[in-house]
C-alpha cells in the first residue's frame, strides 16, 4: 500500500456535528488550507500548514488556555494508555485539558466546526474513513519537554492521525520548544509558530517536542477510525 496509508474507504457514517453553511469565499480559503496540510503531509509524512487557524480563533484559544493554567484547570499528562498511564516529567512534562462541546465555549465549539469541515474534507478527498477525534489544550511550562514516541497505542489503533495546533504568538528560535519529527530516520525541527498545523500518520511518525525555555501552548490531538 506504500507509506502513506490512503488506501480504504469510508463505509462507517461520521460522526460530526453537522455545522451551519460558510460563505463561498471562506470555504475557498479554508479548503485551500486544508489541501496544503494533505498535500505537504504527502510529500514529506509531515503535513504543515501555516495558516490553519485564523488569528482570531488563535487568540480566543490561547485565552481559554491561559484561564484554564490561572485557575489550576490543568491537569498532568501521562505516557500509556488512561489503564496504565504513567506520569514521569522528565519523559512527558505537558499539561492538559480536553476539549468538549459540552463546554459550550464559542472558541471550542468554532474549533470544532473547523475539524469537523476539514475531516469532511479529508475523507472525500483520500478516503481516510475517519469517524471521530478527539483534542486537548497543550501547556508546557518553561523547562518541559516530551521524550520521542509514537502516538498510536500498541493496544489501540483507533488513533489514525496526529495533529497540534499551535497558539504562541511572538515565538523566536531561541524559545525552544521545537517538535522534532523523524521522517525515514532524519531529524527535522518545526517551531511551533502561532496559528500552525501538523499533521501526521499516528503510527509512522516519531516525533518528540525539544526542551522549551518559555511557556509553549497548543492543540493537541488525534483523528480517530472507531
Amino acid at each position: 500500500m506504500g507509506r502513506i496509508s490512503f488506501g480504504f474507504i469510508c463505509k462507517i457514517k461520521a460522526t460530526f456535528t453537522k455545522s451551519a453553511p460558510v460563505p463561498f469565499s471562506t470555504a475557498r480559503i479554508l479548503n485551500d488550507n486544508f489541501d496544503e496540510l494533505i498535500v505537504s503531509f504527502m510529500a514529506g509524512q509531515c503535513g504543515i500548514s501555516g495558516n490553519f487557524l485564523t488569528e482570531e480563533l488563535a487568540f480566543r484559544l490561547t485565552a481559554n488556555l491561559k484561564n484554564l493554567f490561572t485557575g489550576g484547570k490543568l491537569n498532568p499528562a501521562g505516557t500509556g494508555n488512561e489503564l496504565l498511564a504513567v506520569f514521569n516529567k522528565s519523559v512527558r512534562g505537558d499539561q492538559i485539558y480536553w476539549l468538549d462541546r459540552e463546554h459550550n465555549d464559542t472558541a471550542e465549539n468554532e474549533f470544532f466546526d473547523l475539524m469537523d469541515g476539514f475531516v469532511a474534507h479529508l475523507n472525500e478527498t483520500c478516503y481516510t474513513g475517519i469517524t471521530g477525534y478527539e483534542f486537548h489544550y497543550t501547556l508546557y511550562e518553561t523547562g518541559a519537554c516530551y521524550k520521542k514516541h509514537l502516538d498510536q497505542f500498541k493496544t489501540n489503533s483507533s488513533r489514525q492521525f496526529s495533529m497540534v495546533m499551535y497558539l504562541n504568538p511572538d515565538w523566536i528560535a531561541a524559545d525552544g520548544g521545537e517538535l522534532c519529527i523523524y521522517p525515514d530516520g532524519i531529524a527535522q525541527l518545526i517551531a511551533p509558530m502561532n496559528k500552525t498545523s501538523v499533521f501526521f500518520k499516528s503510527n509512522e511518525l516519531e516525533h518528540e517536542v525539544l526542551i522549551t525555555h518559555k511557556p509553549r501552548m497548543s492543540i493537541t490531538g488525534w483523528l480517530k477510525r472507531d
